[in-house]
């Protein structure tokens, strides 16, 4: 949980941080410096409450004791997305790839 929120809060080197910077870079190649200072103050606003989530679990202390379970499917599944956000976030260029392949055939 922990890489996910870190993910969609943009810290590298997670594929959150690396979606965001290709989304900004390319929208200063178009000439919207603009757009980029807000979206950059937004994903300021937002990490804010993503990373408040994450204290909240990891530093504040419990108000129930009770041990937390979670079905073996749920685990596995947030594990591999974790890993996923982490590889692929790590080496981006793969994914850049495909997306562009999927980009010039989608055009033809």
């Amino acid at each position: 949980m922990l890489i996910i929120m870190f993910s969609m809060a943009g810290v590298p080197p997670t594929l959150g941080f690396y979606a965001k910077f290709t989304v900004l870079q390319a929208a200063i190649g178009a000439g919207y410096l603009w757009l980029v200072v807000f979206a950059v103050l937004m994903a300021v606003v937002g990490a804010f409450y993503y990373l408040r989530v994450i204290k909240f679990m990891y530093f504040d202390e419990p108000k129930d004791f009770a041990p937390i379970t979670a079905p073996l499917d749920m685990r596995i599944v947030l594990s591999l997305n974790a890993l996923g956000l982490l590889v692929i976030g790590l080496m981006p260029e793969r994914m850049m790839a495909v997306c562009a392949y999927a980009i010039l055939n989608s055009v033809n």
